[in-house]
């Protein structure tokens, strides 16, 4: 029995597709081979150190002299002019985020499948770039939700006061999931992936974030420090995301220093 030639195409294009899925999960998890791989990882140990230090003490500072006397400047809650913050803060809504980037996946996933030559090969790069911001993204928030739980903040004023030493560990309920903001993680850990991708959008990635955290602020969801924690977290774990592209060969290369640059 002959095959018609739609049929024959159709059971082509879904190889194709089966083999792409194939192809980038093995991608992931292979052994790192970059030469320069113990250069990235001891700057990237550095960098990060750096950052939790710092961040870690700016966290202190504002727990002890800044949380309680923000959270009284801000409006009160469900106050009917901040519907624009309402609007804005849900840009930075992680399962939002990491949805938009999964369908996108997905979106490349199919028109590949499809493609030949030069712009089969284009299309892969996007892909890859894009898989990139996904897990650099996924990673912190996943990080957050351990935080989360096991630290245990109150939000701003439950329990009825500006009380910024509110924690109950282990809680596990909305209400004590403070610390850290996970749209604060969400926004800078995207806003890091895309600079790092195409550093041209470096600014214009830095005010969304600012502007995220700003609204988590101004809606009273986060203290000043949960979002400031929320920021290193997602920068961190962006920063472990490209290192392990980059020792692997996807998207990025590793120079003699072992500064990580896209290519």
């Amino acid at each position: 029995m002959s095959v018609s030639p739609s049929a024959s195409e159709s059971q082509n294009y879904f190889s194709q597709l089966l083999t792409l899925a194939r192809r980038s999960a093995s991608r992931l998890v292979r052994p790192a081979s970059d030469a320069r791989r113990a250069e990235a990882a001891t700057r990237l140990r550095r960098q990060t150190l750096w950052l939790i230090a710092i961040g870690a003490a700016v966290v202190v500072a504002l727990l002890f002299a800044f949380d309680a006397t923000e959270i009284g400047l801000m409006p009160p809650r469900g106050t009917p002019s901040l519907w624009p913050f309402r609007i804005l803060t849900d840009f930075g809504n992680d399962a939002y985020v990491l949805w938009l980037l999964a369908v996108a996946l997905v979106v490349i996933a199919l028109v590949c499948a499809g493609l030949k030559g030069k712009s089969r090969a284009r299309w892969l790069s996007l892909g890859t770039q894009v898989e990139y911001l996904f897990f650099a993204v996924l990673f912190p928030v996943l990080i957050t939700e351990i935080v989360k739980w096991t630290a245990g903040r109150g939000r701003p004023f439950v329990g009825g006061k500006a009380n910024p030493f509110n924690f109950v560990p282990f809680a596990g309920t909305e209400a004590y999931f403070s610390f850290p903001s996970a749209h604060a993680v969400t926004s800078f850990a995207l806003a890091f992936a895309v600079a790092s991708v195409w550093p041209r959008a470096r600014g214009a990635m830095f005010v969304y974030a600012i502007l995220i955290l700003a609204t988590r602020l101004v809606l009273l969801a986060h203290h000043p420090s949960d979002v400031v924690a929320g920021a290193v977290i997602g920068v961190a774990g962006a920063m472990a995301v490209r290192y392990w592209f980059a020792v692997r060969g996807l998207g990025f290369a590793v120079h003699a220093n072992g500064e990580i640059v896209p290519v």
